[in-house]
Order: C-alpha cells, then structure tokens, then sequence
C-alpha cells in the first residue's frame, strides 16, 4: 500500500501512508499530514513551529466487507505570523466528528435505497449515526427555502397523529416543493409563514385553499392583492359529505320497507363517478334503484354530477352562469341540504369562479401530503419533529421508493 492509494482510492490530499494492519475484518491505515504541507489553520503560513500531535480515528468508506478505519496523526503547531496556536485543519473530516467526508456521502447514497436501520446495521454503525449524517445534510440543503420567487401557492393541513396532531403544508405550485410548515391548524400555525414572506418581498398571485373561514381571514389579511381560488376538489368532497348525510336522514325517516332497503348499502356508490361504476357488483343497477324510489336523493345525486361540469367550461363568463343557473335549480329543489349547500356556494362565488383567472388547486398539496403520510407509515413515525419536518422539506427530491 502507498501514499498513491490513500490519495486515489480515499481522498486524502496531501498526506502520507505510514502503515497498515489488519485486525478481525478491520483494516487500520496510518496517516499523517506530510511535513512540507503542514500550514497555520488561519493564515495559511509556512512559518510555524510543531507544538505536540494527537492521534484520532475515523471511519471510511468500506472495502468490500472490510471496514476501514483511518489512524490520523494530527499535528498542533504555533504560528510566527499571526501566533495562531492550533490543530492543522484535516481537510477529508470534521475534526467534530468520527467518520470522513467519502463515509457521509457514502450513508447518504445508501439511504436512497434503504432506511436508516438497515445502513446502520450494514456498516456496523449507531442508527444515530446514520440519522446525524442525514440530518445535517437536509439542515444545508432544506432548512431554508426561498421564498422571494414565489407566485402561486397551495394551504391546506395534514393529520400526523392521534390526539388531534396536525401540521399545516404551504407548497409552491410551481416547482412542487413545500416552502413552509407550520405547527397545527388554522390561522395562528401561519403567522410565522406571513413574516418570512414580508421579509422575502415575494408578490403572492393566487391561493389556492378550501373554504375554510379561517385560512380566508388569514388569506385576505395578509396578501390582500392575492386572488383566492377555492379548490374544486374540496367543493365536490364537501357535497359527497352532505349527500352521505341525506341518505342516512332518508334511511332514517322513511316508513317505506322498499324505499329503506334501496338505500342500504349504497353510500360508497353514490360517491362515485358514474363511469367508475362495476357492474360486475351491480353498483349501475343499485344507483338506479335507489334513486328512482327517493326524488330527494335523485335530485341531490344528479346535481352533484352536474356541479362537476362547473370547471369544464369555456371560459369565466360561460361559468359564472353555469354556477348561477345551478344554485337557482338547488335551491328550487325544496330539498333542505341543497338549498343551504347552494346558499355557501352563492356566498363564495368569487373564489370558485377564479379559477378561471387562475387555474389552480391544492391536488399537488394532496398528492404530498399522500408521500407524507406513507414516509411516516414505513418510518413507524418520526421522534423528532425537527428531523421529520426537514424529510418533509426535501420530499420533492424523492425519486426512489419512500423509506424512513
């Protein structure tokens, strides 16, 4: 083995092979800094004088099944040019840690295909260890997102958790990366997001939200020149859920045997979308029987399907009377859940229809917020929230199978 090699095969500049020895699937490879390089850590001088040496060992990349330590002979020195008085700086380490720069980059490459638990257990190292080395290369890369170019923006929350544990997402619409989150739900968990945008000066466009009160107060508050576009897929998960509530009211208060058994077991299939239906399970055939013994439910059922054509019209104009002549025929029905669903459809009208000036949704918050949730499923949850929250940050850049 030869100084040629300890440069080549680990990348270590500029210092010298003493020598090697092999112990129980371990190989120990002395080094030291070669003489004619040694220089002050502050001012790069030359002239210095050798004040004692401490050896040290890290761990390098393995050789096969082998593991590599490497026995570092570290020398202080006093400097005549500044009198500076320290170790010389190692270059391939952290002089903190206990592991080179090839042995984190290495870790950092194994956790693309498996978790923290199995590259540990492979190299022989602490699960903290693993967990350190990502951490701090998320904290460099993911801890602070930029936020001066933002334009289009998606709010929404997710649950992390039993007793009521959530996390509020804010994501760029255009590049897919989450720029902010926040602790909880609702206003207050946005706060902090609204100071770092006031410092960034970024010109917010749109947002796209469900119509929660909260978030439109929020919203309005805070970047009042923004267009608020209410997102069509909360719209129709909304009317699914009153429609789930009229067929359990109908249930409920029919006296008709027919009628009632018509209704039973049909929930699932009255929110589905007609061409999604198995007729190899009849779902056609019991749509079609339950809504043709219940007018209230075949009117709730055929309005709902009518309502999803709201944002495949031609344009702003065309929609904006598309959704007048809908809520005027909901709230003819004389059926109690149309007429008020209509009534919060009327009352925030402008933030639906501005999806035409600003074709948006929070579907690619929802699409993230699924990696989420399946990160934290295969990691059986995160213990610290700081190192989740950066797992979060970076989930744009995954391309490989989500592990924890």
């Amino acid at each position: 083995m030869s100084t040629s090699f300890v440069y080549h095969a680990l990348g270590l500049t500029g210092y010298q092979f003493l020598k090697v020895l092999f112990e129980k699937g371990k190989i120990y490879l002395h080094v030291r800094k070669h003489p004619g390089k040694l220089r002050c850590p502050e001012c790069n001088s030359y002239k210095i004088i050798l004040k004692g040496k401490v050896t040290r060992k890290f761990k390098s990349v393995p050789i096969g099944k082998k593991r590599i330590f490497l026995i570092v002979i570290i020398q202080r020195v006093l400097c005549k040019e500044c009198h500076c008085l320290k170790q010389i700086k190692l270059g391939f380490a952290d002089p903190k840690k206990t592991y080179t720069h090839a042995f984190a980059r290495y870790v950092l490459e194994l956790l693309k295909f498996a978790t923290i638990k199995d590259v540990a257990h492979h190299l022989n190292v602490s699960w903290d260890t693993v967990k350190e080395i990502q951490k701090e290369y998320l904290l460099k890369h993911f801890a602070k997102p930029k936020l001066t170019e933002l334009k289009q923006i998606a709010i929404d929350e997710i649950s992390i958790g039993k007793k009521s544990k959530y996390l509020t997402i804010v994501l760029d619409l255009k590049t897919g990366a989450v720029v902010f989150i926040g602790d909880g739900k609702g206003a207050d968990s946005l706060i902090p997001f609204w100071q770092k945008l006031r410092k960034a000066k970024a010109t917010i466009e749109a947002v796209a939200i469900d119509m929660s009160r909260a978030y439109i107060k929020a919203v309005r508050e805070n970047l009042p020149s923004a267009a608020i576009v209410f997102d069509h897929f909360h719209i129709i998960k909304l009317f699914n859920e009153k429609l789930t509530e009229l067929r359990r009211q109908l249930y409920y208060e029919t006296t008709d045997y027919l009628k009632s058994q018509a209704l039973k077991g049909i929930r699932w299939i009255l929110l589905k979308n007609p061409e999604n239906l198995d007729n190899k399970k009849n779902e056609r055939e019991l749509l079609e029987k339950a809504i043709k013994v219940n007018k209230p439910l075949a009117t709730a059922y055929y309005l709902k399907e009518d309502l999803r054509q709201l944002w495949n019209q031609e344009n702003k104009t065309e929609a904006q009377e598309f959704l007048a002549h809908w809520i005027a025929k909901a709230q003819a029905s004389g059926v109690r859940m149309l007429m008020r669903f209509a009534s919060t459809l009327a009352a925030h009208r402008t933030g639906i229809l501005a999806y035409y000036d600003y074709p948006i949704s929070t579907g690619p918050l929802e699409g993230t917020n699924n990696k989420i949730k399946t990160m934290q499923r295969q990691s059986y949850g995160f213990r610290d929230k700081e190192f989740f929250k950066l797992k979060i940050f970076a989930i744009r850049k995954t391309r490989y199978a989500l592990i924890g």
